[in-house]
């Protein structure tokens, strides 16, 4: 449900921190919203040096961007508390500076996504969703869970 995209600038992640950075949104998406931690994807995507530019000059800071694509549906207190969070998870696993991280949240309709081969249900109906799910899914899926 969630797939969070990190595209980094003037920075190169290891796949150690990557590791850390996608366990600490997983993390974090899951205590806020209460989806299971199979829904949430982590996407790295480094931006090439000298291809970051504001303003018309190009920044030789680091940077972080993360774009979380997310079920529409849920609360404004929750989405704020989500950001907020998710922005913190950021700084305190990346060393990066608080305003060289920019957090954004895109509501996605439900019906207008697949994902698992499946059109994915409203907020709080997912036990019911994965429960119409074929066994070897729900298998798959509990393990990655765990």
């Amino acid at each position: 449900m969630p797939t969070y995209t990190v595209k980094t600038s003037n920075i190169k992640f290891n796949n150690k921190k990557k590791n850390q950075i996608a366990r600490a949104i997983t993390k974090v998406h899951n205590k806020i919203t209460g989806a299971n931690s199979y829904f949430a994807q982590v996407i790295f995507v480094d931006n090439k040096k000298g291809n970051h530019f504001m303003g018309g000059k190009i920044i030789k800071e680091k940077q972080i961007f993360l774009y979380g694509q997310i079920r529409a549906g849920r609360t404004n207190k929750v989405k704020n508390k989500l950001i907020i969070t998710l922005r913190d998870a950021i700084i305190k696993n990346s060393d990066i500076k608080k305003d060289c991280v920019w957090v954004y949240l895109l509501e996605l309709t439900p019906a207008q996504m697949i994902e698992y081969g499946e059109v994915l249900p409203q907020s709080g109906k997912e036990a019911e969703w994965f429960n119409s799910l074929p066994n070897s899914l729900q298998k798959k899926l509990k393990k990655i869970d765990e």
